[in-house]
């Protein structure tokens, strides 16, 4: 998997120079800065402490089983064009080595609902599924959402409306209110699309 992450940070510099300090007790395989500058922190063979706790389907390990990248952003602004044009370049690289799908890039957020909410309702998800680097869900299919959120991968033992939350975060950034149709819609095409469960023994 690839799990992406903003630094909550307003330099991009200084969020490289905390994922490289022991005492932060977090690191991450890659930090992208807001000209397009990428800084490659720990090699991707080697486990990086990014996800914290947390699941995606059946893993329940994330960080053994990721590639964590924090791209410089408070969470309150657009993310830059050059970063994003970076991010496209570096998941692109990152996907076609190691024959990791689409519906394998997620956020923190997904991973980890109710606890976190990066990358954020500003990251333009979009933009990736247009790409192949991310996918995107349409609008079509019924069902009950919190079951079909499970088979889609969020964890089952959390609130509904944190997994709610979250899913909005990525695909309704600006949905309010209890859980409606098209929110049970959009839900059931993931679960139908991209069921976790499909290649979760793989190392993506």
């Amino acid at each position: 998997m690839v799990v992406l992450h903003y630094t909550a940070m307003d330099c991009a510099a200084k969020a490289r120079d905390w994922l490289c300090t022991p005492e932060a007790q977090v690191s991450a395989h890659y930090v992208l800065a807001p000209d397009g500058t990428v800084w490659h922190l720990v090699d991707e063979a080697d486990r990086a402490w990014h996800a914290g706790a947390g699941r995606w389907g059946d893993v329940t390990d994330v960080n053994s089983r990721s590639i964590g990248i924090e791209i410089s952003n408070t969470g309150f602004t657009p993310f830059a064009a050059r970063q994003m044009d970076a991010l496209d370049a570096l998941l692109a690289d990152i996907l076609n080595r190691h024959a990791i799908p689409p519906d394998r890039v997620i956020g923190h957020s997904d991973m980890a609902p109710g606890r976190k909410i990066d990358p954020g309702a500003r990251f333009d998800w979009q933009r990736l599924a247009r790409q192949g680097l991310s996918i995107w869900p349409e609008a079509k299919g019924s069902g009950c959402f919190d079951e079909n959120a499970r088979r889609f991968g969020y964890t089952a033992d959390v609130p509904h409306d944190d997994v709610l939350h979250s899913f909005r975060l990525r695909f309704r950034p600006s949905a309010k209110g209890p859980c409606d149709d098209t929110d049970r819609a959009l839900m059931a095409n993931l679960a139908q699309r991209w069921p976790v469960a499909q290649d979760m023994a793989s190392l993506g």
